[in-house]
């Protein structure tokens, strides 16, 4: 006789993720006035994300999206797109994957990367927003720095190591090789995965 399934995440995720709410049943129908497209190819996710937008308040009036990912990000996006709703563009911006983790009342470590496609869907969406709008200088570009010459690695790349579970300087060096030539950028690498960890997981 079997053992029945174990369901690993809270019944705020599973709600969500049962019944999706404001999923984007056709494209095609849904006049949107900003669209973002996001994948993560290891994960093996890609989400779409469309909004509606009051352009007299600069408030997003509706949010629509559809993905082809795990549990984690369809709860993730659902219950993203109903916080954004009534809020202003600048304050959606801000929206971080901890904030968007602390409303489904957690995730497990190794699900935590699935919380960024929404954010990333929505910040894209609201950037395509911006350039149909002519207001190009309200988007934000992040440029990588490196921070491992010797491997090319870069703070970004560090980060997303961090949301796809490394916590220890050996498991930042396993899923991206940085430090393992000259080793002197040790010191920066550390500090920034402390920050990283703090920024997403505390």
């Amino acid at each position: 006789m079997t053992e029945p399934l174990k369901w690993v995440y809270t019944e705020k995720v599973k709600e969500h993720f049962i019944n999706p709410k404001n999923v984007l049943k056709d494209d095609t129908e849904y006049n949107a006035d900003g669209e973002g497209v996001v994948g993560n190819i290891k994960c093996g996710d890609q989400m779409l994300m469309m909004i509606k937008v009051d352009k007299d308040t600069q408030t997003i009036l509706d949010c629509k999206w559809k993905t082809y990912g795990c549990a984690s990000a369809i709860a993730s996006t659902s219950i993203l797109s109903e916080k954004v709703k009534g809020m202003k563009l600048d304050d959606a911006y801000k929206i971080s994957p901890k904030d968007i983790v602390k409303e489904l009342g957690g995730l497990p470590e190794h699900k935590i990367h699935c919380s960024v496609l929404g954010d990333k869907a929505l910040r894209a969406a609201i950037d395509d927003y911006y350039k149909r709008n002519g207001m190009g200088d309200k988007i934000k570009r992040e440029a990588a720095r490196i921070i491992c010459k010797c491997m090319n690695i870069t703070d970004h790349e560090i980060e997303n190591a961090v949301l796809e579970g490394a916590r220890t300087y050996l498991q930042l060096q396993e899923k991206t090789k940085i430090g393992t030539v000259c080793g002197q950028c040790k010191e920066e690498t550390l500090r920034l995965l402390e920050e990283y960890k703090n920024r997403h997981l505390k």
